[in-house]
């Protein structure tokens, strides 16, 4: 059994987008179709950069752990170990958000 990993390339970032509420406080269940889907999604993993026009590499302006932003439009979908990731370049995000 081997463990598998996605390690991005460049300036792209991988992404888990937080999963909508499933109940109400009171308890009850919220049918999929009435759930809504979030724009909101933690960073997993994150590329070294992208170099520029002189050829220094770019950082990356976000680290693995920050809550983003994410477009409702774009992104590739990754699938592994039966959980779907998203992978953005870095310029794509819209925001980092702080608590």
């Amino acid at each position: 059994m081997s463990t598998r990993r996605i390690i991005p390339l460049f300036d792209r970032v991988l992404i888990q987008r937080v999963k909508p509420v499933e109940r109400t406080a009171s308890g009850l269940y919220i049918p999929e179709k009435a759930q809504e889907a979030l724009n909101e999604g933690v960073v997993v993993e994150v590329g070294p950069g992208a170099p520029d026009k002189d050829g220094k590499v770019r950082g990356v302006a976000v680290k693995k752990g920050d809550k983003v932003l994410l477009p409702q439009y774009g992104g590739s979908t990754v699938k592994l170990g039966g959980e779907e990731f998203l992978l953005f370049q870095d310029k794509e995000l819209l925001a980092k958000l702080s608590e």
